[in-house]
C-alpha cells in the first residue's frame, strides 16, 4: 500500500488504526509499527501516527486525559469517525469538551454515513466551531454509490470540504490513490482548491498548524483558525 501511494506521489501518509469498542488502541504498538514500515520505505513516503478515533464513553475520558495520545502526530488534530448506528444529541458538547482539552476534530467520511447525509445543518454547526471536514477521495468518483458522490458534491457547495484523504484499506477495493480524484477537484472546482485539499491542509494537520478554512456558506470566503 505504500509503495502504491507513494509512486502515485503522496509524500506523507497517516496510519489510522481504529480505537473503538471493539478494536481496542495501543498508541505505543502502533508508534512501533509505523517505525517499522518507515524503516523498511527509507525517504519514498513519510509515515505519521494517529488512529480512527470513535466517540465512546472510555475512548472521550481517556482523549481528553491523554490527548497527545490519539491525535495525529501526537499534534493536536483528532480523526472523528461516527457510528452508521447512531449519533449522540451531545455532540457539539463533546466536541467541545475535545477542543478544550487541546485538540481539534477533524470528522471522517460525513459522506459514506446515512446518518450525517441528513444532518448538514449539524455538519456546518461543528465547522464553525473549529472541526474539519474530511471526505473520502473515492467518493467523489462515485466508489461508494451515487449517495455518496451527490452528498459530497453537496458538501463542496456548502465550503464544508476542508481535506480529501484515500482512507485506504488494501491494494484492490481501498486502495490508497488520490489523484484521480485531486484531478477531478481541480477540474471542477480550480487547481487551488485541489492543493489546499490535498496538500496544504493536510501537511498542516500533520504539522499541528492553523489551516485556512471555507467558511460555510460562503464558498468564496476563507477565514484563518487558531486554536
Amino acid at each position: 500500500m505504500l509503495r502504491m501511494a507513494a509512486a502515485e506521489g503522496t509524500t506523507d501518509i497517516v496510519a489510522s488504526p481504529h480505537a473503538s469498542p471493539e478494536f481496542q488502541f495501543h498508541a505505543d504498538v502502533t508508534a512501533q509499527r509505523v517505525d517499522e514500515l518507515q524503516a523498511a520505505m527509507g525517504d519514498a513516503i513519510r509515515i505519521h501516527k494517529g488512529c480512527d478515533f470513535h466517540l465512546s464513553f472510555d475512548n472521550i475520558t481517556d482523549a481528553i486525559a491523554n490527548p497527545r495520545k490519539y491525535s495525529i502526530n501526537s499534534k493536536g488534530y483528532l480523526l472523528v469517525e461516527f457510528s452508521d448506528f447512531g449519533i449522540f444529541q451531545n455532540t457539539a458538547t463533546i466536541f467541545e469538551r475535545i477542543i478544550g482539552a487541546g485538540m481539534l476534530p477533524i470528522i471522517t467520511h460525513p459522506e459514506r454515513n446515512r446518518l450525517l447525509q441528513m444532518k448538514i445543518e449539524d455538519l456546518a454547526a461543528w465547522a464553525k466551531m473549529g472541526c474539519l471536514i474530511q471526505v473520502t477521495a473515492a467518493s467523489f468518483l462515485g466508489r461508494f454509490g451515487s449517495s455518496s458522490q451527490k452528498f459530497s458534491e453537496e458538501l463542496m457547495s456548502r465550503g464544508l470540504v476542508h481535506v480529501i484523504a484515500s482512507d485506504a484499506h488494501d491494494i484492490e477495493h481501498r486502495p490508497p490513490t488520490l489523484k484521480p480524484a485531486r484531478e477531478h477537484l481541480a477540474r471542477k472546482y480550480g487547481e487551488d482548491v485541489a492543493e489546499r485539499l490535498t496538500v496544504t491542509t493536510p501537511r498542516a494537520v500533520i504539522d499541528g498548524q492553523p489551516v485556512w478554512k471555507v467558511e460555510p456558506g460562503q464558498p468564496g470566503k476563507k477565514w484563518y483558525r487558531f486554536w
